[in-house]
């Protein structure tokens, strides 16, 4: 058997898309594939969606705790959330920990993302939109992420933050810094990353003490006054659950509206469907997120000697699950290159993960992709992008940083 030979770590690999042809490759050839690391013990790619799936919901077999390792194919014990700088300032936060602390911290912020709360902001989400239409409506042209994709959800966050609307900017360099290590645009130096985490951190302690004293119902009081085994959440908890949630809340959400309109320009019939029946706009969304995976891969580490399609994993190796490939895996999905807005919904993709680890905010981002696409259909029928795009620099996130489109603007 020919086994294929590329570096998965490579961030250069994903500047042209998800590198979806040695991802093809991998699953067919070698599903558990080794990757060698010049800075690093290597790691164990999984290319398949079943593979993934177990390994997902395992978690005494396959780790996600900051001790082991993270989440991340870097050390985050070694790296402290990647940045230079002396990781006991932070503490694991929830996507770095095991059962049962995972679970007793996750219901913590649970009731954030409820459906009564989901409902109740609905109409905002839209008004929200609308305003953003309205700012290009007559224009005709605009860069689609700083004008749309990104503003919605930061926006959104702020209002769970229960922060002035003029914060969002401050939000949205953080979770930039926080998640940018391999893009110099976005993180410039490890001093700049870790100013960025020092202005996160005096902010979201004001914030913390103000809602100890004044609590309301947004995320940050539900943390403020949270109790884990009867005592309040500690300061180096709260900081890193902080930092989750600026970057949790903004980028899948913000990549995915960017890379559904790309998706819409490059299957013009599928954006025909959605014109003429919104009423699948509603699946499209989870067609949009399978076909985006935003997240390209979470990380994992064998706490005991295992086995995967044969394969022999060693306890203490790294096992790195690419749902970008899962979520293209022929086996699982009938012609997984064509994006399709009536994709059934089962087997589900894992755009927002499995398992015990499946996106918290994955509803709230369900409803921001719904709303965006039925008013940016409704009112700019034929928007597509012109020009080149400027792709993230990155092996964790499938990221747009700047997408020029045109539309035939409104006339008032």
């Amino acid at each position: 058997m020919n086994v294929p030979s590329v570096d998965l770590k490579n961030p250069d690999l994903y500047i042209n898309g998800t590198a979806h042809e040695a991802f093809t490759r991998l699953r067919r050839d070698c599903p558990v594939y080794w990757n060698p690391e010049t800075d690093g013990t290597g790691f164990w790619a999984l290319t398949k969606y079943t593979d993934i799936v177990a390994v997902s919901k395992d978690p005494a077999l396959f780790s996600s705790a900051r001790e082991r390792g993270g989440h991340r194919i870097f050390n985050e014990h070694e790296q402290a959330i990647g940045a230079s700088g002396d990781p006991s300032l932070f503490q694991a936060s929830m996507i770095s920990l095991d059962p049962p602390e995972h679970v007793r911290y996750r219901r913590m912020v649970t009731p954030g993302f409820g459906p009564q709360r989901l409902r109740d902001m609905e109409g905002r989400i839209r008004r929200r939109v609308t305003h953003l239409l309205d700012q290009i409506a007559t224009i005709g042209e605009c860069e689609f992420v700083s004008s749309v994709a990104a503003e919605l959800p930061i926006q959104t966050l702020a209002e769970l933050f229960g922060v002035p609307q003029e914060d969002r900017r401050k939000l949205f360099e953080w979770s930039n810094a926080a998640i940018g290590e391999d893009d110099l645009e976005l993180r410039s130096s490890p001093e700049h990353m870790m100013a960025c985490l020092q202005e996160m951190g005096e902010y979201s302690a004001r914030l913390w003490q103000d809602r100890l004293e004044h609590p309301g119902g947004d995320l940050i009081s539900m943390l403020a006054h949270s109790r884990i085994d009867g005592e309040p959440m500690s300061m180096q908890s709260y900081l890193t659950t902080f930092v989750l949630l600026v970057v949790a809340g903004n980028e899948t959400t913000r990549n995915s509206i960017s890379g559904g309109l790309v998706a819409l320009t490059e299957f013009p019939e599928q954006r025909r469907r959605l014109i003429e029946n919104p009423a699948l706009i509603e699946n499209a969304v989870s067609e949009i997120i399978r076909w985006v995976s935003p997240v390209l891969h979470m990380r994992r580490t064998a706490t005991r000697d295992a086995e995967i399609r044969g394969q022999k994993i060693r306890e203490g190796d790294k096992v790195v699950m690419w749902y970008c490939s899962a979520n293209r895996d022929e086996e699982i999905f009938p012609n997984p290159f064509h994006f399709d807005v009536t994709r059934p919904k089962e087997p589900a993709h894992l755009g927002f993960g499995i398992g015990q680890h499946y996106c918290l905010g994955s509803r709230l981002a369900e409803v921001q992709l719904r709303i965006v696409f039925e008013e940016l259909l409704r009112r700019f029928p034929d928007i597509a992008p012109v020009g080149p795009r400027k792709r993230l620099r990155s092996n964790f996130l499938n990221g747009i940083k700047s997408l020029p489109v045109r539309f035939t603007p409104e006339r008032h």
